[in-house]
């Protein structure tokens, strides 16, 4: 028998800092699929607020430090969709100049997974070990893990397992508005466009929106709390790793 694979978790500064569940349902899950999970304590940002402001410096800074931190590993698996893109497809470009460490960057990039794509993809799970009875759920696609990662058809199949009635939404692949540092510089637009995937989720009718990226959570659950909409929020992970007694995201801000 092979030795299980030794997977190290990206946790993400949102999830350490907001909801830490989400890192202990990534850690069930991959448990449960078979893989061995470490937490790098040396691990940082990923880079992409200082890479998106244009900040090379930083980032580099942060990515080399990444380098150190996830190297050995057999997978690296993130939570999120955009922190794992930004792994895979922005970070080797930082060491364009330097072979040596670009080699680095690409040998992590092709290491890097998003969870519920790796628990798929990689892993081959079709039943998850959570179940839901919480009614139906609709689900929101993040951009990032959707057109660089192409995660679509994997939370929807797992969640199906789970005992979840996904009711999709008119229109599940437009941004929410969070965007990183987009809903900071041009916080207008972003309002608008969280509006309008609000209004999307509440005529969906379902009682809980999911998705997994925690950054478009937290602004859909903010925007839904202003509009005393009573729908819940969740990250993906905490439903198929049967982790959901905990409040619903943004449920204590009132």
């Amino acid at each position: 028998m092979s030795a299980p694979p030794r997977v190290a978790l990206f946790v993400t500064c949102l999830v350490d800092l907001h909801r830490p569940t989400v890192g202990f349902a990534a850690i069930r899950l991959l448990e449960a699929a078979g893989c061995r999970v470490e937490v790098p304590r040396a691990q940082t940002c990923c880079g992409q607020p200082a890479y998106n402001s244009g900040d090379r410096a930083t980032t580099r800074a942060l990515a080399e430090g990444l380098l150190e931190a996830f190297g050995g590993y057999d997978y690296v698996v993130v939570p999120s969709g955009s922190c794992g893109g930004m792994l895979r497809h922005h970070l080797p470009h930082l060491f364009d100049d330097d072979p040596n460490l670009r080699a680095r960057a690409d040998a992590l990039a092709a290491r890097t997974h998003e969870l519920v794509s790796f628990l798929v993809d990689i892993r081959g799970m079709t039943v998850p070990p959570g179940r839901w009875t919480g009614g139906a759920v609709t689900y929101h696609d993040s951009c990032s893990g959707l057109r660089e990662l192409g995660v679509k058809a994997q939370p929807r199949a797992l969640l199906a397992a789970a005992g979840a009635k996904v009711t999709e939404l008119a229109e599940p692949e437009i941004c929410c508005g969070f965007g990183g540092t987009f809903c900071v510089k041009y916080p207008e637009i972003s309002t608008r466009m969280v509006s309008d995937k609000t209004r999307d989720v509440v005529a969906s009718g379902a009682e809980t929106v999911l998705a997994g990226d925690l950054g478009c959570l937290l602004n859909i659950a903010g925007r839904l709390s202003r509009e005393g909409q009573t729908v819940k929020v969740r990250h993906v992970a905490e439903v198929l790793a049967g982790m959901t007694d905990v409040p619903p995201i943004g449920a204590s801000r009132g």
